[in-house]
């Protein structure tokens, strides 16, 4: 049921996300897909150096969320793919999703501030557009 398991990082705080698709993943032989999305969208009105300089930045993150992650299930013996994309997180984490016939999307989800709440999260759109299941993890508060 579960052989495509795709799991969006930002790099931070994922341990209990990575632990839990990583318990699904070697217990059904699925591949794990690590998705890092490049939020572009605040940077359109910076300098188009100085946004070029940042978005670098951003993407060497990425991949070294993705290397790190991708070390991890390796361990254990699981198989992964990784793969960074740029734009909105929650469009391309359900693009990435349909794309790839993803049969599970496991994400980190925080406790956001009312603000926040109001305009919706990345993990409460994805589970509201997602065709696939998505299990969401409550990664460590941000105090």
């Amino acid at each position: 049921m579960y052989d495509r398991i795709l799991v969006p990082t930002d790099g931070e705080s994922m341990d209990r996300v990575y632990d839990h698709a990583l318990d699904i993943a070697s217990q059904r032989g699925a591949t794990v897909h690590l998705l890092y999305v490049v939020d572009d969208r605040a940077f359109l009105t910076l300098d188009e150096r100085m946004r070029d300089d940042v978005l670098a930045e951003l993407e060497s993150e990425g991949a070294s969320a993705t290397t790190s992650a991708t070390d991890r299930f390796a361990a254990a013996d699981v198989e992964t793919v990784t793969a960074t994309a740029r734009g909105d997180p929650a469009d391309e984490i359900l693009a990435y999703a349909e794309a790839n016939d993803v049969d599970l999307v496991v994400m980190g989800t925080r406790r956001r501030n009312y603000r926040e709440s109001m305009v919706g999260s990345v993990s409460q759109k994805v589970i509201a557009r997602s065709d696939a299941p998505v299990l969401t993890v409550g990664l460590a508060d941000e105090e």
